[in-house]
């Protein structure tokens, strides 16, 4: 299982996963110009995509959706909520074939069992996923404000993680460039996680599965890689074998990619 970032901030989030022949797309909002351009360097033809499956409606998740889709020609998975709202904004999806899926129980796509569950944001019904190939399994939460009992229920025992770190609460609180109302809406319960919550999920659902962390969402203004990396990496004590990344929006993180291994016991730092 494989898991490729092609792009992920304020100014587009696109991934990529893949397994057992099956190659989905988790949201597009990049450029559709980007997106088929990463996706070539990637080594990865159109022709592979099986579907779009979309988190939420919001523009940096969506907006190279509708000119990606004349390349691509495949279905977009998305509650019916999210179809709704992106069809009544934008006439250019009056030809995308929806395919629409609920809360909480498992559906199919090709060689993944996918389930997504609610989390907390400000847009008509944002989603988490848990995508399951076999026995390995990956939990994606984009965009969300807190992080309840039920989210951590979700994504228990995942062998990777790719959830949002978009910033250092300091920073962006000494952030000149963003007016007050933004700030609100950014630290609000319905806004975004910041590195200390980032790290706090991952030491919630620490298990010796967990071998990959992915950190996406990362402000530009108010966050870096190495601050994010360092603030999850020290929440996670013993487990020193983690391998954790940050994903940016200039360029795609080269593949992430999961595989159990026979010992499911982290190594301490004495050994």
């Amino acid at each position: 299982m494989e898991l490729i970032v092609l792009g992920s901030g304020s100014s587009g989030n696109t991934a990529l996963v893949r397994g057992e022949g099956t190659t989905i797309l988790v949201d597009a909002g990049l450029s559709a110009r980007k997106t088929l351009a990463r996706l070539d360097i990637a080594g990865i033809s159109v022709g592979e995509i099986d579907a779009v499956l979309l988190t939420h409606e919001h523009g940096d998740h969506t907006a190279g959706l509708p000119v990606l889709l004349r390349s691509l020609g495949c279905p977009v998975y998305a509650t019916r909520l999210t179809a709704d709202e992106l069809r009544e904004n934008n006439p250019r999806h009056a030809k995308t074939s929806w395919k629409v899926f609920g809360k909480g129980s498992p559906f199919s796509l090709g060689s993944f069992e996918i389930t997504a569950f609610a989390v907390p944001h400000d847009a008509a019904d944002p989603v988490g996923f848990t995508i399951r190939c076999g026995d390995l399994s990956l939990g994606i939460l984009t965009d969300l404000g807190h992080v309840n009992s039920a989210i951590i229920e979700q994504i228990q025992e995942v062998d990777g993680l790719f959830v949002e770190a978009n910033h250092d609460e300091e920073m962006l609180h000494t952030d000149t460039r963003r007016p007050f109302s933004i700030k609100q809406r950014i630290l609000s319960p319905h806004g975004h996680l910041s590195n200390r919550a980032a790290a706090d999920l991952a030491s919630r659902v620490l298990s010796p599965r967990l071998r990959q962390i992915v950190l996406g969402h990362l402000s530009r203004d108010c966050n870096t890689a190495e601050l994010a990396i360092s603030v999850v990496r020290a929440s996670l004590r013993q487990a020193t074998s983690i391998e954790i990344h940050a994903a940016g929006q200039d360029e795609a993180l080269p593949p992430v990619r999961l595989a159990l291994t026979s010992n499911h016991r982290w190594p301490t730092a004495n050994k």
